[in-house]
C-alpha cells in the first residue's frame, strides 16, 4: 500500500515555483506594454473617424481642417492636428489622409516606435504629399 502511495507522488507534475514566477513575469511585462499601447491604438481610431467626419463635414480644404480641428477638440486628442492632414482631390471625391508616429518611452534607453497611417479613400492608399 505504501509503495503505491509513493509511487503516485513521485509521478505528480505542475509548475514550479521559478516556473511560476517566470510565467508571471512574462504576463506582467505583457500586460505592462499592453496598457501603453492600447491608449495610442484607441487614439489612432478617434482620429480616423474624425478625419471620416470632417471629409464629410467640408468641401475645401480650410473647412475639412477647421472640422477636423473642432473634433479634435471634442475628442481630446492632440497627435495631430488639421494642418497635418493631407487633403487631395481624386476625380469628384476628396480623400483626406494623415501619417504620424507615436514613440512610447519603454525603460532606460528602450522605446517604442508605432507608426500610423490612415486615409479615406476607398482604395485604402494615401495619396503622397508633393515634395
Amino acid at each position: 500500500m505504501q509503495k503505491k502511495q509513493f509511487s503516485r507522488l513521485q509521478h505528480q507534475r505542475g509548475i514550479s515555483l521559478i516556473g511560476l514566477i517566470l510565467s508571471l513575469g512574462v504576463i506582467i511585462l505583457i500586460a505592462m506594454l499592453a496598457m501603453k499601447v492600447v491608449p495610442t491604438v484607441i487614439e489612432f481610431v478617434s482620429i480616423k473617424k474624425a478625419a471620416q467626419a470632417a471629409k464629410d463635414a467640408g468641401s475645401t480644404v480650410r473647412e475639412i481642417q477647421a472640422s477636423f480641428d473642432k473634433q479634435a477638440a471634442a475628442g481630446y486628442f492632440d497627435a495631430i492636428s488639421g494642418k497635418d492632414l493631407s487633403v487631395t482631390k481624386n476625380g469628384d471625391e476628396i480623400e483626406v489622409s494623415f501619417a504620424y508616429q507615436k514613440k512610447i518611452p519603454l525603460f532606460g534607453p528602450a522605446s517604442l516606435l508605432l507608426e500610423y497611417t490612415a486615409t479615406t479613400a476607398k482604395s485604402g492608399v494615401a495619396a503622397k504629399k508633393p515634395e
